[in-house]
């Protein structure tokens, strides 16, 4: 059949869908020179009528695409919806269609890949290009395969943020005013490509006065007042959003230059845009500290994943399974209304399940275990759909994620994430999303300190964390140093005071979290918990606080060595699970063990063992640098061949560095500058470059340092290991004597 053959036959069709909608099938088969389905005889993978769990879909290719028929256009966008649910049965092809006889509609659906729509009018069949994508449809599906992944949608979006923000910082606008107004244009922008906005309002409203930016803060001010109540918009009747984030319409006036960013912003996908990353990805943007981090790693949902799947997901997935098997008795015994009423107390199950993150930065966290509530409550409807309860609707809701965090670019952040994530899922899923107001408020992420309540400077408290059966996430990574350094005397003073009694004033800062968690459980206040940590929390300073959870619950899963990307950098982690020693099963390292010990071991538990005198004064703890000592081999051996006018050798103070990992594995060929525990300065500067090295390169920072000895003695090591020193020196002794 030819184009114009194909035109001429279907332009005028006078036959409803139900009469004419395969034949016209089979002819756009002959079109693109294609077998029908007969013709192939597999039916299983290539078909009419393809029946799935909750209906069937109307054509059906297996690994190229799902196809709905419609008589009329004006129906097309439900059909698209009807066939998202159909989606995940049909083994995700990589192409979902919808067509009446006037038009075909082609949406793609690579995993992990932008959404591409193409448009063919039935009546420009003709043009080639056309009837190349129609082609590759029933031949090709890979050649239309997106050329940009979600995650370069969502990392250009991003950028053109750093780029507005980075010119404001310029106009010297107040940084977290200026945060909040992008929070509600990235809102907006999500808003006009999902149809939640009519008529893409805000890309038109940009593109109209991007040159003129007086002209665009009053319009933008005007939809922003609009969108909170539900009003009229010039002649357009706008949504009433309501919500936290209209609530506010302080704009920022933006330049021309952050204006034209915003407009190349509007053309971007930002219906693609992924939650899971994005809400890290502006946070880098906004804060001129992390903006280099833009471009580098972020941690992953599959990462995420081992902490939420274990503490939340598990137990509730066995639940389902407890509950579907009552429904089928029920369903055997007919007595079908108690089995939907079991289904629909599943549902209120997963719909009062609350899950705290105390340390939720931009939400990442909470808006992966969101999507999975979600992703379980759609396998609990479709179930049901298959015994024809089609009027079963989700309601798993963004405010049973609770949060706590400090900065207040990460708490609006995860608001907003949260949202678009929770109305995408629905797009996404085929649940069409018609809720008025759109938004409600989630003043369940609060901003505001997880571990010390300053709210009365004089008398500082230990704060109270809302109720919530999970408890998720990943407190700051801060060692017992590097915490001190950053929050300064006063603080920490005050969290010694407060947490002293419970766990060492030498632990590392997570630690207070896995603290406040484990009071949470044993208080009957939380059921379950999975945090991070820095593996450092298995050694002796920090493990008191593990010891602690066994002894008032337990560990019921662990993973002892995890790279984890913070701040775009890998560092070595280890995840900790735990409850209050209800569940029975124990998982360390992917392996099931009798117990986890609070080394984060099975089997033996060494850290009881004793310690045995005879290895008094053997065995110390190492130098500390708290500086930039380090030194690659190629510096080192051109200081090592340097003299200095008085004579000395600076092999006294460049030594090799060598730590377990050099001795077990390829060495890295560090050396380090050493000036010893005690050596003046004006003693330490006859070293010259060396002397010079630290000067430039640790100085700086030291001087700030809040311990004064280690701001006044810069040059030498912060914890420089004197009585490991003295035994050496006393060891040597000794050989000599021998």
């Amino acid at each position: 059949m030819t184009p114009a053959e194909f035109v001429a036959k279907w332009k005028d069709v006078a036959f409803g869908e139900k009469q004419a909608s395969q034949e016209m099938f089979l002819d756009i088969c002959r079109l693109v020179e294609h077998p029908t389905p007969v013709d192939v005889g597999v039916p299983e993978a290539f078909t009419f009528e393809k029946q799935v769990p909750i209906g069937s879909a109307d054509a059906y290719k297996e690994e190229h695409f799902g196809w709905e028929f419609k008589g009329s256009d004006s129906q097309l966008e439900g059909a698209f919806t009807q066939l998202l649910r159909y989606s995940i049965y049909l083994k995700t092809p990589p192409l979902l269609i919808v067509s009446s006889f006037q038009t075909i509609i082609i949406r793609t659906n690579f995993p992990g890949m932008e959404t591409v729509l193409h448009k063919i009018p039935v009546s420009e069949l003709g043009d080639p290009e056309n009837l190349k994508i129609l082609r590759a449809v029933f031949h090709a599906p890979s050649d239309l395969r997106p050329n940009r992944s979600v995650e370069d949608v969502t990392r250009e979006t991003a950028s053109l943020f750093r780029d507005i923000v980075a010119d404001m910082e310029e106009q010297d606008e107040d940084q977290e005013k200026l945060a909040r107004f992008l929070n509600q244009i990235v809102f907006c922008l999500y808003a006009d490509d999902a149809g939640l906005l009519p008529g893409k309002m805000f890309t038109e409203l940009v593109g109209q006065q991007f040159k003129e930016p007086g002209k665009f803060n009053v319009a933008v001010g005007n939809l922003f007042q609009q969108m909170a109540t539900g009003g009229l918009f010039g002649p357009t009747t706008i949504p009433h959003f309501n919500g936290d984030l209209f609530n506010e319409s302080d704009t920022v006036e933006l330049s021309t230059v952050a204006l034209q960013r915003l407009a190349e912003a509007t053309q971007k996908n930002w219906q693609n845009i992924e939650p899971s990353i994005f809400g890290t990805l502006f946070e880098r943007a906004l804060d001129a500290s992390k903006r280099s981090q833009l471009g580098a790693h972020y941690t992953s949902a599959e990462d995420i994943m081992l902490v939420v799947e274990p503490v939340v997901m598990a137990p509730l997935r066995r639940e389902w399974e407890e509950a579907r098997g009552e429904i089928n008795a029920l369903i055997d015994d007919d007595d079908h209304t108690a089995a939907r009423g079991r289904l629909e107390a599943f549902q209120g199950r997963l719909a009062g399940v609350r899950v705290l993150d105390p340390a939720c930065g931009s939400g990442n966290f909470l808006y992966l275990t969101l999507r999975s509530l979600l992703d379980l409550e759609k396998e609990a409807i479709d179930f049901g759909a298959a015994q024809g309860w089609y009027d079963l609707k989700p309601t798993v809701k963004p405010d049973q994620m609770l949060g706590l965090e400090i900065n207040p670019y990460a708490t609006e952040l995860a608001r907003t994430s949260l949202w678009i994530g929770y109305i995408q899922w629905h797009q996404v899923n085929g649940f069409s999303y018609h809720h008025s107001p759109i938004l409600t408020s989630l003043d369940t992420i609060q901003q505001r300190d997880a571990i010390l309540d300053l709210s009365d400077p004089d008398n500082p408290t230990e704060p109270e964390w809302p109720e919530a059966e999970f408890i998720v996430g990943n407190p700051p990574f801060l060692g017992h140093f590097p915490f001190r350094e950053s929050l300064g005397d006063a603080y920490v003073g005050a969290v010694y005071d407060l947490y002293g009694g419970r766990i060492p004033n030498s632990s590392d800062l997570c630690c207070y979290w896995f603290e406040k968690a484990r009071g949470q459980i044993e208080a009957g206040n939380g059921k379950r918990a999975g945090l991070l940590a820095t593996q450092a929390i298995r050694f002796q300073s920090n493990r008191p606080v593990l010891e602690r959870i066994k002894n008032s619950g337990d560990i019921f899963g662990a993973v002892s060595d995890h790279n984890w990307i913070l701040d775009g950098a890998a560092v070595h982690t280890s995840i900790i699970c735990f409850d209050d020693g209800t569940q029975i099963d124990r998982e360390l390292d992917g392996e099931a063990v009798n117990a986890i010990n609070s080394d984060l071991t099975g089997g033996v538990d060494v850290t009881r063992a004793a310690r045995l005198s005879t290895n008094r004064n053997l065995a110390f703890q190492g130098i500390g640098k708290v500086g930039d000592f380090d030194i690659p081999q190629s510096i080192a051996l051109e200081m090592l061949q340097q003299h200095n006018p008085n004579g000395l050798s600076n092999s006294e103070v460049i030594k090799r560095w060598i730590n377990g990992t050099d001795i077990t594995q390829r060495s890295r060929n560090i050396w380090v500058i050493d000036f010893g525990v005690d050596m003046p300065e004006k003693d330490a500067a006859l070293f010259e470059a060396p002397f010079e090295y630290v000067k430039q390169k640790v100085k700086p920072a030291r001087e700030k340092n809040k311990m004064k000895w280690r701001a006044e003695n810069w040059w030498l090591h912060g914890f420089p290991a004197t009585t490991m020193r003295r035994a050496l020196v006393l060891s040597q002794v000794r050989n000599v004597g021998i």
